[in-house]
Parts: structure tokens; sequence; C-alpha cells
């Protein structure tokens, strides 16, 4: 009789699961705490839209013009989930700390590095070594899923991750300006996300022993070897039309969201006239909504299927959501709260069945290349969609920035063309998402029947 492997553990895979997940709670924490602080940002360091936005796109630089995240996925692949997850969490402290020296400092007042002020440029170069640090994790975790629940529990085991990684946004949202406000500045809110960051690292690290155990087990079981990775697999991942409706699914629906959060604390202030210190605690309900519903979605999935359908069934809601957004004279609070919790459903329906479906088309010896070129197309979009919102903010809303820097409390952005923009990217998931699913019945890859194998 063949030797069960860690895996089949209940208590070790859910263990392994809750470490890795804490360690990405960390990552995402930091990627979004400069989000609510837009308005602090430009009374106290006289930043303008277009300098939030060009730091926010800062995000994918690395990832997208170095390919860094593709190398990082090859990495993952060659050496493992142990090297790799030890690097990222490594490098995502070292941009934070940069990220964070850059706006504690006024060392750099005065300095202009590239036509841009040099206190912008290294936050914005620290934000972008982070970025690499935090999708590299990003791959790297999910693939520790798919190594721990393959044929059981994966889609709820990734929605838990999911959520894991909300609270992080979440309480980036809900605490960044009240931890600014109460310490006396702008900069001490990333502080405290490296102290929880650089906790994060040891975290991973502790995994790593849980990671070898497996490892040890699967070698003492009857279970073949994975075949190795080779170069020659990236042209098996691009040119299958499966993995690319994924990859531009991916790119259009992150994009309407993830920017999205980086400017909603700010459409809270301008659209709905709440108050600074309050305006993040409207979108985190968006995060801590999916802490709920992503679990539940994946579990639904994992035991009914239909995973396309749950993909299309999201891609629906954001966009609805979005263009209710737009509409100017929908300004009160309370519609404010509705559309961000729909948006939360939404935000929850869709990485459910997307992330799980992947390894139904890739072999798992190639997962972590095509997890990270999945990734790497995504970073495009929250590379440059940013910076165009803040573009466009400015271009259609002239002075008001620097009305806001003066203390103007009457100045306000129209985000009515920003919302639009965003409502186009989700109602173009849409449409991919029908071709994945014809896609998915021509092939037979299974995408919409359920994950969890019996015995």
């Amino acid at each position: 009789m063949a030797t069960k492997n860690l895996s089949d553990s209940k208590a070790m895979r859910w263990t392994a699961l809750a470490i890795v997940s804490f360690t990405m709670l960390c990552g995402y924490f930091i990627a979004d705490v400069m989000a609510p602080l837009k308005p602090m940002l430009e009374q106290q360091l006289k930043w303008s839209s277009s300098e939030y936005g060009f730091f926010t796109s800062a995000y994918g630089w690395f990832n997208v013009f170095l390919l860094m995240l593709f190398f990082g996925g090859i990495i993952l692949d060659k050496m493992g989930v142990r090297f790799t997850g030890v690097m990222a969490a490594s490098i995502m402290v070292a941009g934070t700390a940069l990220k964070w020296f850059a706006i504690s400092t006024t060392s750099l007042d005065g300095m202009m590095i590239l036509g841009w002020k040099a206190q912008i440029m290294l936050a914005a170069v620290g934000f972008a070594i982070f970025g690499v640090g935090v999708e590299v994790a990003g791959i790297t975790v999910t693939k520790v899923i798919v190594k721990w629940f393959k044929g059981k529990e994966m889609a709820l085991a990734m929605g838990l991750q999911v959520a894991m990684a909300r609270i992080g946004t979440g309480m980036a949202l809900g605490l960044s300006v009240p931890i600014a406000t109460s310490l006396g500045h702008v900069s001490k809110s990333v502080f405290v996300g490296l102290i929880l960051i650089s906790i994060g690292l040891i975290t991973f690290i502790l995994y790593t022993f849980v990671d070898k155990k497996l490892d040890a087990s699967i070698d003492s079981s009857n279970e073949e070897p994975e075949e190795p990775f080779k170069m020659a697999d990236v042209k098996f991942i691009l040119t299958n039309k499966g993995w690319w409706y994924i990859a531009i699914l991916c790119v259009l629906f992150y994009s309407a969201v993830f920017p999205f959060l980086k400017y909603a604390s700010d459409l809270m202030v301008n659209k709905f006239g709440v108050a600074e210190a309050l305006a993040g605690t409207i979108p985190a309900i968006l995060p801590f909504g999916t802490i709920l519903f992503t679990p539940i979605f994946g579990g639904i999935y994992d035991k009914k299927g239909k995973g396309v359908v749950i993909m299309i069934i999201g891609s629906v809601l954001i966009s609805a959501t979005h263009l209710l957004f737009a509409i100017p004279f929908l300004n009160q609070v309370p519609v404010a709260y509705l559309l961000m919790v729909i948006l939360g459903i939404g935000f929850s329906l869709v990485p459910s069945a997307m992330w799980p479906s992947v390894p139904k088309i890739i072999p798992e010896n190639k997962l972590g290349t095509a997890y990270a070129l999945i990734f790497l197309v995504q970073n495009v979009g929250l590379m440059f969609v940013p910076g165009i919102i803040g573009y466009v903010l400015g271009a259609v809303n002239p002075g008001v920035g620097a009305q806001i820097a003066a203390g103007d409390k009457t100045a306000v952005y129209n985000y009515t063309i920003p919302m639009l923009i965003f409502a186009g990217l989700s109602i173009l998931s849409i449409f991919i998402g029908f071709l994945l699913k014809a896609e998915d019945t021509k092939m037979g890859y299974g995408i919409d029947k359920p994950n969890i194998v019996a015995d």
C-alpha cells in the first residue's frame, strides 16, 4: 500500500496555508498602505495627482520592463517554493524600507531625478522593488497551495488565502490614515508596514521547515516525481488559448479593481463628502467582504464546478458598480456603502474561480512560470492604469490639485471619467469570459467541473 504524504493530513495542509497566507497579508498591507493617504500626501508633501499616479504606477515597472516576474516564475519552477519565497519576502522588506526612507526624510527636498522630485522617484523605485517581491511571493504561495491541495479543497484554500490577503488590504485602507494622523506624519503608516512585512519574512522562513517535511514524505511515497521544467515549456504556455483568456481576463479584472482602490478613498472625499479620516473605511468594505465571500465561492467551485460562470457573474457585477459610481447625482453616502458591497461580491467571485482554473490547463511542473506570466500580464495593467487615471483626473479637473494643496476646502475632483474607464475595462472582461467558456467546451479542460477528486 502506498505511503501517504504529508498533504493528506488536514491539520498539516491547513497549517501550511495559514503560515504562507500571513506573509501575503503583510505584503498586501504594504501594497495599499498609501492609497488612503493621497489627500495627506498633497497637503504634507505637496504631491499632485499626476505625481501620485506616477508613484502608484511604479508597482509594475521592474516586473514589466525588466521581466522580473517572468524570471521569478522560472526561478520558482527551477529552485522551488522555499528558496523563491524567502527571496521574494526579502525583496518586499528592502523595497518597503526604501519607500519609507523617501517619504520620511527631508534630505531630498529640492532635488530632482529625471524630471521628478527626488522624493517621489525614490519612493517609486522602492514601490517597484516591493512590487517584484510581492508578485513573486504571490505566485510562490499559489504554487504552495497547489502542492498541498491538488485534488482536495484547492479553490477553498485559494479563496482563504485571498481572504487573508484582503485582510491586509482592509487594514491598510482602514488604519493608514488614523496611524498617520495619530503619529503626526504620512510616513508613519509605511513604517508600521515595514515592521509588519519583516514579521512576514520571518513567518515564511518558518514555513520552509514544514515544506521540507512535505518533500520528504513525497519522496518516501510511491508518487512519480515531476518532470523537470524546461525553457521549451514557455512555448507550451504561450501557445495555449485557454491560458491567454485567463491572463487577459485577469489583467482587465484586476485593472478595474486594484487601481480603483488607489483612488477610492479620494473618491469618497470628493464625490460623497466623507471626512478624510473616515474615507478609507468605506473602500475597506471591499476587501473585508472578500474575506467572507471568496472562500464561500471557492467552496462552491470545489464541490459544484461552474468556474467560468462564476467569473462572468463577477465581471458583470463589477461593471455595473463602476457605471453606477460614474453617475454624478448618485452622491449619497449610503449609495457608496451599497456599491462597495456589490463590488466586494464581484471581487470575490472572479478570483475564487480564476486561480484554481489554471492547474486544469497547465501541468504542475510549469505552474510557477504560468502563474508568473499571468501576473506579468496583470502587472502591465497595474502599471499603466493608475498613471492613466491620475493623468485623466488632473486633465479633467485643471487647477484642483493646486487648490487642495493651498488649503482650499471647497475644491473637489470630478471622478466621472475615471469611473467610466474602470467600467470599460470590466465590460471587456465579460466578453473574454465568454471566449474562455467556448475554449473550455472545445478543449475539455474541465474548468466548469468540480475540483475535489473522489478517493
